[in-house]
């Protein structure tokens, strides 16, 4: 399967997206890190109203393969959480940029996501 890296995502190093809805900033994991994983079999995100930093952990996937920590892309306050892809897990690997988002963040600062690589910059890095 091609992988596929939408331009309206922003992406860390550590496979986090960052996505701009309004004044908030959708977070998710991308395609190539659910690819990786593998069967995902639980998610583990914090609760509306928890403050992440950028670079820190703030929740984790848990697949048959590993259990890898989510680490913040942007720093902010949770808005929501989806707890559709708590439930079922698998919605993370059907549809990593629709419906198997993780967290909703009003960001503290915007620019974050600026410094994040576009969709161009982290496709060569993880198809290199």
């Amino acid at each position: 399967m091609a992988l596929h890296f939408p331009d309206d995502c922003r992406y860390a190093d550590s496979h986090e997206t960052v996505k701009p809805e309004g004044e908030l900033m959708r977070i998710g994991l991308s395609a190539f890190a659910v690819e990786q994983l593998g069967d995902i079999v639980f998610v583990e995100l914090p609760e509306v109203g928890a403050a992440i930093r950028a670079g820190e952990g703030f929740g984790s996937v848990e697949s048959v393969k590993a259990v890898e920590d989510l680490l913040a892309p942007i720093s902010g306050l949770v808005e929501a959480r989806n707890d559709a892809v708590l439930a079922s897990p698998e919605e993370l690997q059907n549809d990593p940029y629709g419906e198997g988002w993780l967290l909703l963040v009003r960001p503290s600062d915007p620019s974050e996501a600026e410094a994040l690589m576009d969709a161009a910059a982290y496709g060569a890095k993880v198809q290199a």
